[in-house]
């Protein structure tokens, strides 16, 4: 009877004491997985950190180059539209845009929004939903030499004026009219001008010291054959314009000459 009773007591500890073994693994196992999950969630939280660290330039450029794309495969036509690599934006703010295209042409409004809108969207009917920076007209011609007709290059330096220096050895040509005063240079393809009015002539040669400081770290498009650029001290009237081929760019609707520059810049791939 002993004998039965310490075999019985024998086998109950031998369980207990398996059943204990097994627990531990089993606790063992599920705190591996809950230190592996806590190390994955933390170098996850590691990698956002280090994203937010690259700056808002990082995050804005990855959300134009989704836009930029986006607007391109919506144009509605064949031509080969070169686009900008960025545009400037408000901090803070989100690429959209308008479309229309032919077969000879292609149109965008590009436009920022406080809030995410996608191109083309009927939200944008409402001018109040959006805030336009710039519009780009791209259209085809028959010809080169049609295409090059309305290109307004002007070789300054033939044209006489008054000469100015703006900097970087680079002189300046004053012509006045009509209440209007104008200071225009050359560099490579390119015929650039400020305007102003004559009872304000510093304000353009102050804008066209600007776009020579500018341009001497940024390169404006290579036009085959020409381009011209047209900045407007009154913020009314940038226009830039210039020839690739058949093909004629132009960029109007900017309201701050500088950023017309910026933009016109972004074309140069």
């Amino acid at each position: 009877m002993k004998k039965l009773l310490f075999t019985s007591l024998l086998t109950i500890s031998m369980l207990s004491a398996c059943t204990t073994n097994e627990d531990e693994k089993v606790n063992e196992q599920d705190q591996t997985q809950q230190n592996n999950t806590q190390e994955e969630q933390q170098s996850n939280e590691n990698e956002h950190a280090t994203t937010e660290s690259n700056g808002e330039d990082t995050v804005s450029s990855v959300t134009q180059a989704e836009a930029l794309k986006t607007i391109k495969e919506q144009l509605g036509t064949e031509l080969a539209v070169v686009m900008p690599n960025n545009l400037p934006l408000t901090k803070g703010n989100f690429l959209t845009a308008t479309t229309n295209g032919t077969d000879t042409q292609a149109e965008i409004l590009f436009l920022e929004s406080k809030e995410y809108i996608p191109v083309n969207d009927v939200k944008l009917k409402n001018a109040s939903a959006a805030t336009p920076i710039a519009k780009l007209t791209v259209k085809l011609f028959d010809s080169v030499d049609e295409a090059n007709k309305q290109i307004a290059y002007e070789d300054y330096s033939k044209n006489g004026g008054q000469q100015v220096a703006l900097g970087y050895n680079i002189n300046g040509y004053q012509d006045a009219g009509a209440g209007s005063l104008w200071t225009g240079w050359n560099e490579g393809r390119w015929a650039i001008a400020t305007h102003t009015r004559t009872d304000n002539p510093d304000a353009g040669v102050d804008l066209a010291k600007q776009a020579v400081e500018y341009l001497e770290s940024h390169t404006l498009p290579i036009p085959h054959e020409n381009g011209m650029v047209h900045l407007d001290v009154y913020e009314s009237g940038n226009l830039i314009v210039w020839q690739d081929g058949k093909l004629v760019y132009t960029l109007d609707s900017i309201k701050d000459p500088m950023k017309a520059l910026a933009i016109a810049s972004a074309f140069n791939q």
